[in-house]
């Protein structure tokens, strides 16, 4: 014990100051504020503009919803587990301090760079959250088979190939992906899992006591569960274009987590004992209404089609935690501490099909002119909507073989 305490003592803080002390020069070489930022930018343009026009006006309310999901949400969510409450939390903190900072370079290499510099702003700061979103996903996976030096590790991995699975497919596919159903949830949870399954130990069944929770655990973890609820109609919304079409991705989100509920309740009660209610699915599967709503999200889904996308997505969630862990589990010894699997990796891939059905049959008699803002491609005649939903289609068979990928890279390090 001595000898592991030490060996922490010395690794956590050369590991956190060493990653920060690069991020500051990198910064200090490579960032500048974007013209929405910039003093003397801004004001030059002040002559046809009102401040009240400035991009943080319109974007800082959703950053803000996401960025409590973000420390709030996803931190308590996980302290159902009794003896990693502090962990889920204190984890949390560390890991997404560092991802956002991380997500910041990473993505600007591939979506920001002007002049050879990394313009940032307030998408900036909503994308990067997003990233480290699909960090703290796979942090579920693995939640009390890891050090701290290791998740922060995985995270410089996960972030970077998250940015370049971003760039295949939204800036080379042409892909949509308003709400990361393919780019945060799929792509973290399955990066996640494998990793999780690369850490397994025999010797880890002995402590399956400690993987589960008790009446007060389960009290705060619903209070990830209700924030994460509450906000998620901003977190699928929060980059979309202005206008009727972030309008759109929140109602789509609403009324998609309000049917993933109730088919949550119902299926919960219909699978366990007795027909009482399990708070694992309580705290998970409702909330997988929002991650499998979130490619389509700004599509012309209609809210007949959110409601049946949330139904199906609490359903197959509720299911795969009764059914499909204790299988991952005792045959493909993936031992899936939060059922990532369960809440992101089977809703992402279900809102990955969504978004390519949806795609495929977008008309300009749907979209009107607004097709412009969802499908650019379709409506500049580059591809046809069938085409894009093989794109969409081709998007989650990359989005699944860069997380396969990226865990081999993790393993050989």
């Amino acid at each position: 014990m001595t000898e592991h305490m030490t060996n922490l003592r010395v690794k956590l803080p050369a590991t956190c100051i060493i990653l920060e002390v690069i991020i500051i020069i990198l910064f200090g070489t490579l960032v500048e504020y974007d013209d929405n930022t910039n003093a003397k930018l801004w004001h030059e343009e002040l002559a046809n503009k009102s401040n009240y026009e400035n991009e943080f006006y319109f974007r800082y309310p959703s950053f803000q919803d996401v960025h409590v999901m973000i420390f709030i949400g996803f931190g308590f969510l996980m302290t159902f587990l009794q003896r990693y409450g502090f962990s889920s939390v204190g984890f949390n903190f560390l890991i997404a301090a560092f991802a956002l900072q991380w997500a910041t370079l990473m993505q600007g290499f591939f979506h920001g760079m002007h002049g050879g510099k990394i313009h940032i702003g307030v998408e900036s700061m909503i994308n990067a959250d997003f990233c480290t979103g699909s960090v703290l996903i796979s942090f579920g996976a693995v939640l009390g088979k890891t050090s701290p030096v290791q998740l922060l590790v995985m995270a410089v991995f996960e972030v970077t190939l998250f940015a370049v699975n971003e760039f295949i497919l939204l800036t080379l596919l042409g892909a949509r992906d308003a709400g990361g159903s393919m780019t945060i949830h799929t792509f973290g949870a399955y990066f996640g899992l494998v990793v999780a399954r690369v850490l397994y130990r025999p010797q880890l069944e002995k402590s399956k006591e400690k993987n589960c929770s008790v009446y007060h655990s389960d009290l705060f973890a619903m209070i990830g569960t209700i924030y994460l609820w509450m906000f998620w109609p901003s977190f699928n919304s929060a980059i979309t274009a202005q206008g009727d079409d972030q309008h759109r991705t929140a109602m789509n989100t609403y009324y998609s987590l309000a049917a993933c509920t109730l088919a949550t309740y119902g299926f919960s009660a219909l699978v366990s004992h007795e027909g009482k209610l399990d708070m694992v699915h309580i705290q998970n599967a409702a909330l997988a209404g929002g991650v499998a709503v979130g490619t389509a999200g700004e599509m012309m889904l209609t809210p007949f089609g959110s409601m049946i996308v949330g139904f199906l997505a609490g359903t197959i969630s509720t299911l795969g935690f009764k059914y499909l862990s204790p299988i991952l589990e005792d045959k493909l010894r993936i031992q899936d501490t939060c059922g990532v699997h369960n809440l992101h990796g089977m809703p992402g891939v279900l809102g990955a099909i969504v978004g390519a059905i949806t795609a495929a049959a977008a008309t300009r008699e749907i979209y009107g002119d607004g097709l412009a803002d969802v499908f650019p491609d379709v409506a500049s005649d580059t591809v046809t909507a069938s085409a894009q939903g093989v794109r969409q289609a081709i998007s989650l068979a990359v989005t699944l073989g860069i997380a396969l990928l990226g865990e081999l890279l993790w393993v050989s390090f």
